[in-house]
């Protein structure tokens, strides 16, 4: 009886243990970058690029040839699982998304609301990852980016690379984007692309950061520039590092800091029905560009220095958070967030009425910078 038991036990977990829905890496496509455009009846144009199995990193100029690292395919349709289908049918492996880095919108589609081509298709399907990053192209198509002829690895992956290096560029993850997107008093922001310089060759050309895409309703509602993004990513405390100028005071001339650390404060005030914020930038940073005639190693001088490059990023916030409230309207760097934080009943109170009392809203900045001299050059070469 023992070994009757002992026999339908192993038959049991023999049966349990096997692998009967594994998938064998020979039968799979390997996504690694994602492009969706609009076309002009409204319908979604989606590209994936997928990675050719026992390439080199780098070798080929893309997937127009055998000795490529990738190819494209694209479909088109209204929805998801549709493109999806048609994507799919198109491959002789099953598409697996677990290796995508990137997901790149065309700015035609983000204006337009990215709604049906994000929530949609990203969100229910538990295939796809999370910590891949979301990019606007600006201008052109987005698949423009996965067809770039770039001479070094697939653009996707340098995209990432570029991304996890710099310190002063928005890096948005699906994940990212989707909190944002579900929470009380923030709207969204985004990375923007755009196609860069052709090389020497002119079948390579390079990409380049640039600047923020501010969304509302996840529609694509304007563009911030280099400087304007580096003070959102200050005010939003997600600032590693980022170079700044000031032009002194008295035509004494131009000085550069690099800031190594930043951080962020904002302060909310609900008194008498009024709503005021007060956000305190600081950093720490270091004299990279002397070109003035003044001494780094002067005391006095180096105040001077301080309280210029204080008043011009300050002067710069303020610019755009004007911008952000009279213009597009939209509380990119969640004020409101800050209020149901601070406050949830007054939030609760006012939250439909948000977008009216963001752009009335009272917001003072103060920035206090620690600014150190640099290295062996006292002041700038020519005066020395």
């Amino acid at each position: 009886m023992r070994a009757l038991k002992a026999a339908w036990l192993l038959l049991v977990v023999f049966t349990l243990g096997g692998c009967w829905d594994r998938m064998e890496i020979n039968d799979l496509a390997f996504v690694t970058g994602t492009a969706m455009d609009v076309q002009e009846d409204g319908s979604l144009f989606c590209t994936l690029q997928i990675a050719i199995p026992g390439s080199k990193e780098g070798t080929g100029g893309g997937g127009k040839g055998d000795s490529g690292s990738f190819y494209l395919v694209s479909a088109t349709g209204n929805s998801g699982n549709e493109i999806h289908r048609a994507l799919q049918k198109k491959s002789s492996r099953q598409l697996f998304y677990s290796h995508r880095s990137v997901v790149f919108i065309s700015e035609r589609l983000a204006r337009q609301g990215i709604n049906k081509a994000l929530l949609d298709v990203f969100t229910h399907d538990p295939r796809n990852r999370l910590k891949t990053y979301i990019m606007i192209v600006k201008g052109g198509d987005a698949r423009q980016i996965l067809e770039l002829n770039y001479p070094l690895k697939q653009v996707p992956l340098e995209v990432v690379n570029e991304m996890q290096r710099t310190g002063d560029e928005v890096a948005v993850t699906l994940r990212d984007f989707f909190i944002a997107s579900q929470s009380e008093g923030i709207q969204p922001v985004v990375g923007v692309l755009e196609l860069g310089d052709h090389l020497t060759d002119k079948k390579e050309q390079i990409f380049k950061a640039e600047g923020t895409g501010i969304l509302k309703d996840l529609k694509l509602i304007g563009l911030l520039d280099e400087k304007e993004t580096l003070s959102l990513m200050w005010l939003t405390n997600k600032l590693k590092f980022g170079r700044i100028s000031a032009q002194l005071p008295e035509d004494y001339g131009e000085i550069g800091v690099m800031l190594n650390h930043t951080t962020s404060k904002i302060v909310t005030h609900t008194d008498n029905n009024e709503i005021r914020f007060n956000v305190t930038l600081e950093g720490t940073g270091t004299v990279e560009e002397n070109n003035s005639t003044l001494d780094v190693s002067n005391s006095a001088q180096m105040t001077m220095i301080k309280q210029a490059m204080e008043n011009s990023m300050r002067m710069q916030a303020e610019q755009l958070l004007v911008k952000l409230q009279k213009k597009y309207k939209a509380d990119s760097v969640g004020f409101g967030q800050e209020v149901y934080k601070s406050n949830p009943g007054k939030w609760k109170t006012i939250k439909k009425e948000w977008d009216t009392q963001f752009q009335n809203a009272r917001i003072t900045v103060d920035v206090n910078l620690t600014v150190n001299g640099a290295g062996m050059v006292h002041s700038t070469l020519q005066h020395e």
